[in-house]
């Protein structure tokens, strides 16, 4: 079976949400389940500690090539998450998809465009798109 398209995902979602139909509930359920994401890879680094998390100064100046700070820049993070923690942060990334769906359908937004558009602009963009 192939992955759902995001259009077909987005009417899957329409189709099962019921309880959080109000735009109130589902942007309060999109914003909880973004901190279980965050807190799910928090917990991979101090309760499994599959992962560690060593942050610094990334140490841009105005002088430095575009390449030589792709090159420079760090993620600070050493390891990699073990098949739980993977299994977790996938769960809870799902979630959030989930509500990110119904977000969009409360709002007549269509998340493919959202991809689309988001893609365009930083294929235009390119470097300077998160600057």
């Amino acid at each position: 079976m192939s992955a759902p398209t995001l259009q077909e995902f987005q009417q899957q979602v329409s189709e099962l949400l019921l309880r959080h139909r109000s735009l109130l509930d589902v942007m309060t359920k999109y914003s909880q389940s973004n901190a279980s994401v965050n807190r799910a890879v928090s917990k991979s680094i101090t309760e499994c500690g599959c992962i560690e998390l060593s942050a610094r100064q990334q140490g841009f100046t105005p002088e430095l090539e575009l390449d030589e700070a792709k090159r420079q820049t760090k993620s600070h993070m050493a390891g990699e998450l073990c098949e739980q923690c993977a299994d977790i942060i996938r769960s809870e990334m799902g979630k959030n998809l989930f509500y990110l769906s119904a977000y969009c359908n409360l709002l007549g937004v269509n998340l493919d465009e959202v991809v689309t558009k988001e893609s365009e602009k930083c294929s235009t963009l390119g470097w300077f798109n998160l600057t």
